[in-house]
């Protein structure tokens, strides 16, 4: 990660209370507009806010005479190292081709990045043990649950590299925040000033909420006339927001 681009911990408090919605508005003002991550919805919705760096691995489909238990013994396996290296307060996010066929990891490895305080962890296939993690106080997200092993249908092969994960382009140290509708990612030169255009975005559309539920029509209002704007600004010094 250039130190230059580095999320400021105000940053990522701030991206911690903005929806991913939000989010994909500001980015698309700057010309991005393939930023969510498809196809995956979190497996404990009751979860906390994923933020953090991303961290990569990506799969590619196994072959039956080097996919075998046996590999899960070499400590340098990329998925096993991976559970082991990520730094803490990262997002491990898995390329696993969009197949949920068979598991991309499962209940003991989630735990253990949760205990070495990981920030999360997404993939574009699926995950075991999906009852346990309903029940973990961990962010995780995936296209649905998968009980079969990996090993049947992926060769974990490169580990922080540039990958793909539900059709989005991910490179490590992107920043990726997930919420209880998906997950996005921020390019990390762009990300800073996002969480803070974000931030000021969803006082505004907290701001209109309140609004609409007193009556009001949305014509001049979202998004915004002139006397919207005064309105507004008004009710913030007021306000002391």
């Amino acid at each position: 990660m250039d130190p230059i681009h580095a999320l400021t911990p105000e940053n990522r408090s701030r991206l911690r209370g903005v929806s991913i919605a939000t989010l994909t508005t500001a980015l698309f003002k700057r010309g991005f507009s393939n930023a969510c991550i498809q196809g995956v919805t979190p497996v404990n919705p009751l979860a906390a806010r994923m933020v953090g760096e991303a961290y990569t691995l990506r799969y590619i489909p196994a072959r039956e005479d080097l996919d075998t238990l046996s590999v899960f013994t070499d400590r340098n396996h990329p998925q096993r190292r991976g559970v082991e290296e990520i730094p803490p307060g990262h997002v491990m996010v898995i390329d696993s081709r969009k197949d949920p066929r068979a598991a991309s990891a499962g209940g003991i490895l989630v735990t253990r990045m949760m205990m070495r305080g990981v920030a999360g962890v997404v993939t574009d296939g699926g995950f075991r043990d999906t009852p346990d993690l309903r029940n973990l106080d961990f962010p995780c997200y995936a296209a649905r649950p998968s009980a079969p092993t990996n090993l049947i249908h992926h060769h974990a092969v490169d580990l922080n590299v540039p990958i793909a994960c539900g059709d989005v382009a991910v490179y490590p140290g992107d920043i990726i925040v997930g919420d209880a509708e998906g997950v996005v990612v921020l390019p990390a030169h762009v990300a800073n000033e996002v969480a803070e255009e974000a931030a000021a975005m969803t006082v505004f559309e907290d701001w209109v909420d309140a609004r609409v539920r007193e009556g009001r029509a949305t014509f001049g209002l979202y998004p915004p006339d002139e006397a919207t704007h005064a309105e507004f600004e008004a009710w913030k010094a007021q306000s002391g927001q």
